[in-house]
């Protein structure tokens, strides 16, 4: 991209980074075109967490609670956990970026998985680290490739499990044995976004990791599964050590009255939790058993999307597939800054969202 020049220099790093795009949210001549390409809920927030919301109308000329101490002690409660252990934030990202002002610098590296989440190697340009790619196995992240880049330099390493956009994850017994070879002073920061909608043996989100050990932090979302994305709101799961020093680097006031209030009321709503699950237990399979009829080759997801890789001819390509669903008023996410080209990744919607797009493919393969 294009750099504006300027008499100010910002520091070293900075102008190396790409913006993150997210995923389209309008198609041209549609109204409400069916949006697939951000992750978002099938079934759009709790009730109970919009009434929780709409309630605070009246109170916004107040300060929010700087502690976020409703929302720590909600979650606490659910995962059973400590909640003076618990971290709120601007979503995750936020989160990311305060690891990473607290515990890398110039100089330093931060390791990841290939295809991981753009926000890791933008966040380490943003401090002056060094982002580092491991390759993956299959999509899916590599424990002997990450081990083998590890550095004296290296101070951090993050691991989405699941991954967003391949889909994948690492079974708990990997996580550890990765975590088992790191030094102590080297931060894993596992990031699980997507936990809620896993339902695999063999799988932990991490909370049992940081309460066993001193070096590893567990981040997770209301964007997703809680269908909370516009009010930015995020949390980690962190050893006392580290929770007292991200309590000392982030804003005072950084988690906003509204969405703490939603949150409470999206944990304690267990009932829309379960029939968000239930949704995607449904559709996932069916969705993916489709693509796979239509000659599409997918990658096993756990999570609430499926990555769909392309022909590389070019009238049946992912690019010509992009714009063909545009077309209709389908938005998915086109995957050239992860390292994909080939590949779109399809959110989970609703049930008739996903019998439409399943057909515009089939046209558009001349499968139907």
């Amino acid at each position: 991209m294009s750099v504006i020049t300027s008499s100010l220099k910002p520091r070293p790093g900075i102008l190396e980074i790409s913006p993150y795009v997210g995923g389209d949210a309008g198609a041209p001549g549609f109204a409400r075109p069916i949006r697939l390409a951000s992750n978002e809920s099938a079934l759009g927030p709790s009730p109970k967490a919009i009434a929780a919301y709409q309630a605070l109308a009246g109170e916004i000329h107040r300060y929010p609670d700087g502690g976020a101490l409703l929302l720590r002690t909600a979650l606490g409660r659910l995962h059973g956990v400590d909640p003076s252990r618990i971290v709120c934030g601007a979503g995750s990202d936020e989160l990311i970026a305060l690891l990473l002002r607290a515990y890398v610098g110039a100089g330093d590296e931060v390791l990841y998985s290939r295809h991981g989440f753009l926000m890791y190697p933008i966040g380490a340009r943003a401090v002056g680290a060094t982002p580092v790619a491991a390759p993956e196995r299959a999509l899916t992240a590599d424990v002997e490739a990450l081990l083998s880049r590890v550095t004296e330099k290296t101070r951090a390493v993050f691991l989405a499990n699941p991954n967003n956009p391949t889909g994948t994850y690492l079974r708990e017994a990997e996580v550890r044995r990765l975590h088992e070879a790191l030094s102590p002073s080297v931060l894993l920061v596992i990031d699980a976004a997507y936990a809620e909608f896993v339902a695999r043996d063999d799988y932990d989100p991490g909370l049992s990791l940081v309460e066993q050990a001193e070096n590893v932090v567990m981040l997770r979302t209301f964007s997703k599964i809680y269908a909370l994305a516009a009010l930015r709101l995020g949390w980690a799961y962190c050893p006392p050590a580290v929770a007292d020093v991200l309590n000392r680097v982030r804003g005072p006031f950084n988690v906003n009255a509204a969405a703490e209030a939603a949150g409470v009321a999206a944990v304690e709503d267990t009932g829309a939790l379960a029939r968000a699950r239930a949704h995607n237990g449904r559709w996932l399979p069916w969705f993916s058993e489709r693509l796979s009829a239509l000659g599409l080759e997918l990658t096993p997801s756990v999570a609430d999307f499926v990555l769909a890789r392309f022909p590389e001819d070019p009238g049946k390509n992912s690019d010509a597939a992009f714009a063909f669903l545009r077309s209709r008023g389908i938005l998915v996410r086109k995957l050239k800054a992860y390292g994909l080209p080939h590949h779109l990744r399809i959110s989970i919607g609703a049930g008739e969202e996903m019998e439409t797009v399943a057909a515009a493919l089939g046209e558009f393969l001349g499968r139907r």
